[in-house]
């Protein structure tokens, strides 16, 4: 075996495979590109699903690619075990309908075995097999010549996730020795694939040989694909030697580095404290690389996610005596080590290191709240002789504080307390449940339709000149199945040799129009425009008179539709960098919608923009519209774009070839969409919305053109409205108008509460006379009409003035809704008496709830005809206290 390091293990696992004619693909973002199903990149074939299940061929059948990924289904157990991780890396190698086991097995082990490659020694690796795929079995004794007792059966080798590709599966094992072995001999789990720490699973060779349809049922694929994992930490920490996968160069450095900001505690003098510094190693890697990928903490989805890691590692890091800010010192570690082939997060460091430390300073802020709170639950718990904590309240700790279950364990323990565990694994199964039913269901991976894959013929856009062309009908595809001719009535889908029509794609709408037959009928309406999965552009047709393949029609597209989609979509890059330039560079594309009605932009932006920002972005899009820029399209080399400087969509893949839309001097990204030839065509630009869609993502939508101009006579008409309804004679004068009855209504508003605070007054004057008592406590009660809460507390402040009894409690109606409020003496609170517990008390009975300090609290209710019995309550609760 050689001695390498990580960055050497996954740079040599992409050279054997790219020797083996495989396209080496760079790591897709984390955060999936069109993807609802999943709520980060786990594998390293999500990002290929397309070409699995054959929606989009790829040029090369053969790909391989080190894909970072991130897994956060068992967080738990992070640092207790010695494999499980957040962010991982796979190292995969696909064969999308190329070749197959015959040789996939032997290459794999090639690499692991040869001296050119790893030269692990074959004597230390075993292999599983699914028991009824013989071939598997065949090709590992015959072609490889391993030994039966190296080859073992397995049940669970068939990888299975639901309708679409699946198939067996063989996985290849190390036995690290006796030294690891956890296990007597005779156990039944001591074998390769066991649940033992002797035999590590390192490779998982995923052979998809049929479709599970909807209805249960296999049918053989008609294109075999291969999809392989090799898990790099593993595999580093056989090579490096190391116990577990934390005691390696990949996160080795992050420990050193925490060692120096603790309070002298050192990794490996102690398994609770080595919990820690193994949480926070790979929370920061995992918090880095997301943050890098554009992902921003938040209350919801992958947001809450991250929210979570930041608050874990904190936490832990207090155990460890850090009681300062130091996530942010941990990043740039991240970023060195990884630098070669994620420079992304190098590049990123100042962006990682700035949220990192706002989310830091934030949890640091209301951590002492979480303590708090607990400490308030044990005292509770002593009061009322419990000793366990219960699981619900475990969980609420580590749900909103980032208090990890063994942190809290350990303070319970130190008051004489435990932890209700099965408790709280049950709140916690019960999030899972509602994250997993909050996202979409669709399955992974679709059923393959094999004739739209087999379909080849060739087909051109010529969409970007032209919007009228005549051309041969190639295929027509009807039920799923190739026709020769489709009739009035029926729905098909075409593809032309040539074609004007815009395939849906980066975010713009498919054209819509009209197909004409020679004698100039119409024989067909298209209604979407879809790209096949070896590229061609499919129309999607309403069919009105016959239409064959092999014969010439005339393809109109709707060319009013068309020039409001072209303003929109190079007005969107205008915005682009608008937002750039008023809000900053981080300010990047996450999605965006192109109609004819109007644009939708999406962007990664910390907090809401301000209106001044809107304004001045607006201002600037028309500024450039105005300025009539020349609007051309560059084709050239995804290398030389990005020497240009060039915009890209934030994880999108781009092949060899690109196009580039350059906007003057000020605009220049890569881009597949129509465009106007000249800002001027554009009109004009309004910005209608500006919203938050998710976690650290913001949505501007806006109009142009013809709409924009409609945009603006709505709201002028609304204006004259208002200025009929204020009684003045010019729009100019709604504003002061508006500001004078505003003034008026203060005024009026003032000489109310002058007004009330004088009846109050008077009114008091007889309400205090009436003092109760029960328990021996004297008390008033008193029940109004048509205040608000102001005025309670303004009865209050006058019942305290003049301590006219030890308790008083006010209800009021207004508006079918109740206010009430209840205050105690000084006196009577060191008795014991407390204004927060007699509220509750009394609160439920007018159908509501509050409370409030020992000496005041409030309560609303939605029940008037309960007030009544509040106020009778009040006496029976002072009589049982």
């Amino acid at each position: 075996m050689k001695n390498l390091t990580s960055n050497e293990i996954r740079q040599m696992f992409l050279e054997f495979w790219a020797s083996k004619g495989h396209k080496v693909e760079p790591s897709a973002s984390l955060v999936p590109i069109n993807d609802p199903t999943l709520l980060w990149i786990n594998s390293g074939v999500a990002t290929l699903k397309k070409y699995f299940d054959g929606t989009i061929i790829p040029e090369n059948p053969r790909i391989t690619n080190a894909q970072k990924s991130i897994r956060t289904n068992d967080i738990e157990n992070v640092g207790v075990t010695a494999r499980h991780h957040t962010l991982f890396e796979m190292l995969g190698n696909f064969s999308i309908g190329d070749y197959f086991k015959e040789d996939a097995i032997p290459w794999a082990w090639e690499f692991l075995t040869s001296p050119k490659w790893m030269a692990f020694d074959p004597e230390l690796l075993y292999v599983t097999y699914y028991p009824e795929d013989e071939s598997t079995k065949r090709i590992w004794l015959d072609k490889v010549k391993l030994t039966e007792d190296h080859v073992v059966p397995v049940e669970d080798n068939f990888w299975d996730i639901g309708a679409g590709p699946c198939g067996p599966d063989t996985e290849i094992f190390y036995d690290r020795g006796k030294s690891f072995q956890d296990l007597p001999d005779e156990d039944p789990e001591m074998y390769p694939g066991g649940e033992n720490e002797r035999y590590l699973e390192i490779w998982n060779l995923v052979f998809s040989e049929y479709n599970h349809q909807a209805d249960g049922s296999y049918e053989a694929l008609p294109h075999k694909n291969v999809d392989t994992g090799m898990g790099l930490e593993r595999v580093v920490s056989i090579v490096q030697d190391a116990p577990t996968n934390f005691e390696t160069d990949l996160f080795m450095p992050i420990i050193k580095k925490i060692e120096t900001l603790s309070d002298g505690t050192l990794y490996g003098q102690d398994k609770l404290t080595d919990v820690s510094f193994k949480v926070i190693a790979d929370h920061i890697r995992a918090v880095s690389f997301a943050i890098g990928d554009r992902a921003l903490p938040s209350n919801e989805g992958r947001g809450y996610i991250l929210r979570r890691l930041i608050r874990r590692s904190v936490m832990h890091g207090q155990r460890l005596g850090i009681k300062r800010l130091f996530l942010n010192q941990l990043v740039p570690v991240v970023a060195d080590i990884m630098k070669e082939f994620y420079p992304e997060v190098k590049k990123e460091q100042d962006f990682i290191i700035k949220v990192v430390s706002n989310e830091e300073q934030r949890f640091q802020e209301t951590i002492h709240e979480g303590q708090e709170i607990l400490q308030e639950v044990f005292e509770k718990m002593s009061a009322e002789k419990e000793t366990i904590l219960k699981g619900k309240d475990a969980f609420k700790l580590y749900d909103t504080y980032g208090f990890p279950l063994e942190l809290t364990e350990e303070y319970a323990e130190e008051k004489g307390f435990t932890v209700d565990e099965d408790g709280f694994n049950e709140e916690m199964q019960s999030q899972r449940n509602r994250a997993r039913a909050a996202r979409q269901v669709d399955d992974s991976f679709s059923v393959q339709s094999t004739v739209l894959v087999d379909i080849v013929v060739p087909s051109d856009f010529v969409g970007f000149t032209h919007t009228r062309v005549h051309s041969e009908l190639s295929v027509i595809v009807s039920d799923d199945e190739l026709k020769e001719l489709v009739e009035k009535g029926d729905t098909a889908q075409l593809i032309f040799q040539q074609t004007p029509f815009y395939a849906e794609m980066g975010g713009q709408v498919a054209d819509h129009g009209i197909i004409q037959n020679e004698d100039g009928e119409v024989v067909a309406k298209v209604t979407d425009v879809k790209r096949a999965p070896n590229g061609q552009n499919l129309h999607k047709v309403e069919v009105y008179k016959e239409i064959r393949v092999n014969e010439e029609y005339t393809l109109l597209v709707e060319e009013s539709r068309r020039r409001n989609i072209t303003k929109n979509h190079t007005a969107t890059h205008l915005l682009h960098q608008a937002l750039k330039d008023v809000l900053g560079t981080h300010a990047n594309q996450a999605g965006s919608l192109v109609t004819p009605e109007h644009l939708r932009f999406d962007f990664t932006h910390f907090g809401q923009a301000t209106s001044e920002e809107l304004v001045e972005m607006e201002r600037v899009v028309n500024q450039k519209i105005w300025d009539a820029l020349q609007v051309e399209t560059i084709e050239t080399t995804i290398d030389k774009a990005k020497e240009m400087g060039a915009m890209a969509l934030f994880g999108e893949k781009y092949g060899k070839e690109v196009r580039l839309v350059q906007v003057g001097d000020y605009s220049l990204e890569l881009c597949g969409g129509v465009h106007v030839q000249n800002t001027q065509d554009i009109g004009l630009f309004k910005i209608t919305s500006e919203s938050g869609i998710g976690a650290g993502v913001r949505r501007i939508e806006a109009v142009t053109g013809q709409a924009a101009y409609e945009y603006f006579r709505t709201k002028e008409n609304e204006l004259l409205e208002a200025a009929h309804t204020l009684k003045v004679q010019k729009t100019k004068e709604v504003t002061p108008r508006i500001q004078q009855l505003k003034q008026e209504l203060k005024n009026s508003e003032s000489e109310k509460e002058s007004l009330k605070a004088k009846w109050m007054q008077l009114e008091s004057q007889s309400i205090f006379d009436h003092v109760a008592e029960a328990g021996g406590v004297t008390y008033i009660t008193y029940q109004t009409k048509n205040q608000d809460m102001n005025a309670l507390r303004q009865l209050a402040d006058q019942w305290k003035q003049k301590a006219h009894s030890d308790v008083f409690v006010a209800a009021s109606e207004l508006d079918g809704k109740v206010s009430l409020l209840a205050a105690v003496s000084k006196e009577k609170i060191k008795e014991g008496l407390k204004a927060g517990d007699l509220i509750k008390e009394i609160a439920p009975l007018v159908g509501g709830g509050g409370g409030g300090r020992p000496d005041m609290a409030q309560a609303g209710g939605k029940n008037p005809a309960g007030i009544p019995n509040a106020l009778k309550q009040v006496s029976i609760w002072l009589s049982e206290k």
